[in-house]
């Protein structure tokens, strides 16, 4: 049974927020569309993101000859609401996940969606900065991000951060949503990021900050741009993996080994 105080707490922080404006990107913005973000994410992707999610743990490997135990961590940055934190869990049932966020509202629902499937003790909700970690030198088993480093304000920070953080050997794995420059579907989908996006997101959720969303998306750097990133903040990258056409990419990598 889930337990109601955890609803009680957990939905007393889930707010529309006030008509203040806050900066693009930050927890404070997504304060504000916390209750809304699972149903825009599902409309943004077309559903596709239940897919991309599952291969973002496969790409991990533990299990495969990995460390995949009771004392493995896996740390998911921006996680939200949770969902790639739950599928970690779900499908890696030894390991347990710590999942961060800076906005307080989001970790809430992902509180009440944790305890709703019973992972309450495996998976532990933080807040905190990708650009500043609090953990120790190569604390977890592996790193995933999933739509967040794009609203990082300083990504090469943040990539240093999880190559520190992550053991030799282990997987860092991000997905990011991307505009489709070329093929058959690239107009559909820069019609759907900069004209359907927005205008979904303010229908649902009654919240401008939509627009904000699409824009980051469309300046997110080129695949290849952002793999020269991973590589200059100590991250060997392993594969550049792009989904359903391109509207998504699949970045992995690995702490890199510095040379004595």
């Amino acid at each position: 049974m889930v337990d109601r105080a955890c609803y009680a707490s957990a939905q007393a922080l889930v707010t529309t927020g006030a008509a203040t404006p806050v900066p693009g990107g930050s927890g404070a913005m997504f304060d504000r569309i916390a209750r809304r973000y699972d149903l825009l994410n599902r409309l943004m992707s077309f559903g596709m993101d239940r897919r991309w999610r599952k291969k973002t743990v496969a790409a991990l490997e533990l299990g495969r000859g990995r460390d995949a135990g009771a004392d493995t961590w896996v740390l998911d940055l921006a996680t939200g609401t949770a969902d790639l934190a739950i599928d970690l869990a779900r499908r890696l049932p030894a390991i347990r996940v710590v999942g961060l966020d800076p906005s307080e509202n989001m970790l809430a629902v992902g509180r009440i969606k944790l305890a709703r499937r019973h992972l309450a003790d495996r998976v532990e909700l933080v807040a905190g900065d990708a650009q500043a970690l609090e953990f120790a030198d190569a604390r977890f088993a592996a790193v995933t991000m999933a739509f967040g480093i794009r609203n990082v304000p300083d990504r090469a920070v943040a990539l240093r951060e999880m190559a520190r953080v992550t053991r030799p050997g282990g997987r860092i794995a991000i997905l990011e949503l991307s505009t489709p420059r070329r093929g058959p579907i690239a107009p559909l989908a820069r019609f759907h990021i900069q004209q359907m996006v927005p205008r979904m997101g303010a229908l649902i959720s009654g919240a401008s900050e939509y627009r904000y969303l699409e824009r980051s998306i469309a300046a997110f750097p080129a695949p290849e741009e952002f793999a020269d990133l991973m590589r200059g903040a100590g991250i060997a990258v392993i594969a550049v993996r792009p989904m359903s056409f391109g509207a998504a990419h699949l970045y992995v990598g690995t702490p890199r080994r510095e040379r004595a």
